[in-house]
């Protein structure tokens, strides 16, 4: 008997498990893909999984600056 785990040959999902889309990039949070591309990807050929994986390091700059949070707002608030 094999200890050799079956894998599948496929382009893993980026996945985080924090699924947040962003209001303004429409971005999930976490992995990046937009929601179509989160709902298609189980669809997808590996050859266009690759290619969403190559851009999301160049989307991780599309959020903007978090605002500040609680200590900003009482800041503007005084």
């Amino acid at each position: 008997m094999s200890d050799t785990v079956w894998k599948r040959n496929e382009v893993e999902s980026p996945c985080i498990k924090i699924c947040v889309i962003h209001p303004e990039s429409r971005l999930c949070t976490g992995c990046l893909r937009s929601i179509d591309e989160i709902t298609a990807w189980s669809k997808m050929t590996p050859d266009a999984r690759r290619a969403v994986m190559e851009t999301l390091p160049e989307r991780a700059g599309a959020f903007s600056k978090r605002r500040g949070g609680r200590a900003a707002r009482l800041a503007r608030d005084s």
